[in-house]
């Protein structure tokens, strides 16, 4: 799965990346452990180009009659996108990009009860791009807009940390992904692979990460780990 991550850029900086038409003007501020519920940036695609938007974290389908679905919709396994109710309709008709600098996976130790934090993240330390799905709900008092981070099988430097990782979208299929127009199913779904693991890196970070309370720089402090690609 994917529970917690974390994105240390700018809007400007994303523009430049994505090529993005528009966005808030509320400038983006590093954050260190975003957590579900929370919002984030995502980039979605129209007619007109690609918009950077900030969504809620969990997403909640169109047709849910309550909006705390979404707390349990944070992730949507690639096996089940094209058949699951709550998003077969999105991964059609509304994918979107989540752009990150890293995300968090645990890993069991010899101790009861206790997990090691790693945090996942180029060995560059540029931003990178996850598949996700997005919805429009709108039963309650105004509209709300959310979204969700789709996972596959772990790669080789995930597997010794969670069986599982995020589905990362290459630049060069950024396109694809986001075009309204693409409705390829299998195509789309034959890019929700495990990601090459050359380039990224993973290390053990500290705990203060497993409180969502905690939001600074110190999550990050602890060095080491496995490195791919240098």
């Amino acid at each position: 799965m994917c529970g917690r991550f974390t994105y240390r850029f700018t809007w400007e900086q994303l523009h430049r990346l994505m090529n993005l038409i528009d966005w808030p003007s509320e400038e983006l501020h590093a954050r260190y452990n975003v957590a579900p519920t929370q919002t984030a940036p995502i980039v979605r695609s129209d007619a007109r180009g690609r918009h950077g938007v900030m969504l809620t974290w969990g997403l909640v389908p169109f047709w849910a009659g309550d909006a705390t679905i979404g707390q349990k919709m944070i992730n949507a396994r690639a096996d089940g996108v094209t058949s699951k109710p709550a998003f077969r309709d999105a991964f059609l008709k509304r994918r979107c990009l989540v752009p990150i600098s890293g995300f968090y996976e645990w890993q069991k130790t010899g101790e009861a009860r206790r997990k090691q934090p790693f945090v996942i993240e180029r060995s560059d330390q540029q931003p990178f791009l996850l598949a996700g799905l997005w919805e429009r709900w709108t039963k309650g008092e105004s509209p709300l807009e959310t979204f969700t981070i789709i996972t596959t099988e772990a790669n080789a430097l995930l597997e010794p940390i969670h069986d599982r990782m995020p589905a990362i979208i290459e630049a060069s299929d950024a396109e694809a992904w986001l075009s309204p127009s693409h409705t390829d199913a299998d195509a789309l779904h034959a890019l929700l692979k495990p990601a090459d693991p050359t380039g990224f890196r993973s290390r053990p970070i500290s705990t203060l990460v497993n409180s969502p309370k905690n939001d600074e720089s110190a999550i990050l402090d602890q060095s080491g780990g496995t490195l791919f690609g240098q």
